[in-house]
């Protein structure tokens, strides 16, 4: 199995702070990964640098095998990679259809031209709309196409977040955090969603979530991160039996 993201070594500082230090991980092509520590760990820091929103002082990016580190956030769009972030930052007044399509508009080159309505951009809009309508299916948001974002329920705008990504044709997504927030019935909603995003769609997933038991079942590996460095990986199963693990985050609880 081939890496279809990986990094080595990546140091990140913030001033004296050493928020990522030496961090190295990598996601199996066609695999669901997480990456779980305590808060202020580096999680988040770490999924800005695989996405090219944060520049780090060491180590190095691959992306398919090829070293990505000099590529800025919108080329990572081009080359498959799309992401959901913490805080969901949607276009409130447009409908669900509308903030699903504009990760489909992220994918064209020349803004000038696209406003340019030619026959060439119709037939675009159109294939967008089209790719759209078919992930809110996936989705289970064919009902809320026409409704307001801001009317949605917290649960349903994760899952047009979610649709936004996806509409970039991603072979890699990213989470930051995706059922954060949600109900227990929103929570088994997305984790099914997610697993239907990697199995039927072929998407790769690398999510940060601090819901211990949704990750254990929707993972298929783990990265453990603990003070901005590497602390344990491995199964679901290695990951729950490991001493330093249960230690550091998962606790006594997680671990009975």
């Amino acid at each position: 199995m081939t890496d279809h993201l990986r990094c080595e070594g990546i140091t990140v500082k913030f001033g004296g702070v050493v928020a990522c230090d030496n961090i190295s991980l990598n996601v199996e092509t066609g695999k669901i990964v997480g990456l779980i520590g305590p808060n202020g760990a580096g999680k988040t820091t770490l999924f800005n640098v695989l996405t090219r929103f944060q520049p780090y002082v060491a180590g190095s990016v691959f992306h398919n095998g090829n070293n990505v580190d000099e590529l800025r956030p919108h080329d990572m769009v081009h080359r498959g990679l799309a992401r959901t972030f913490q805080n969901i930052n949607l276009f409130r007044e447009q409908t669900t259809l509308r903030n699903i399509m504009t990760g489909g508009h992220s994918l064209i080159g020349n803004p000038i031209k696209a406003m340019c309505w030619t026959p060439d951009a119709r037939k675009r809009e159109r294939e967008i709309e089209e790719r759209a309508i078919e992930i809110a299916e996936i989705l289970n948001l064919s009902g809320e196409l026409e409704n307001e974002v801001g009317n949605l329920p917290y649960g349903y705008q994760k899952r047009v977040e979610l649709g936004r990504a996806l509409a970039s044709k991603p072979s890699l997504l990213l989470l930051d955090e995706p059922v954060a927030g949600c109900n227990d019935d929103e929570t088994a909603e997305l984790q099914e969603i997610i697993h239907t995003v990697n199995k039927k769609m072929g998407v790769s997933v690398l999510l940060v979530e601090h819901d211990m038991k949704m990750v254990m079942k929707v993972c298929d590996y783990l990265f453990v991160i603990n003070f901005g460095s590497n602390l344990a990986e491995g199964t679901p199963e290695d990951i729950r039996q490991n001493p330093e693990v249960i230690k550091a985050y998962l606790g006594e609880e997680e671990h009975t």
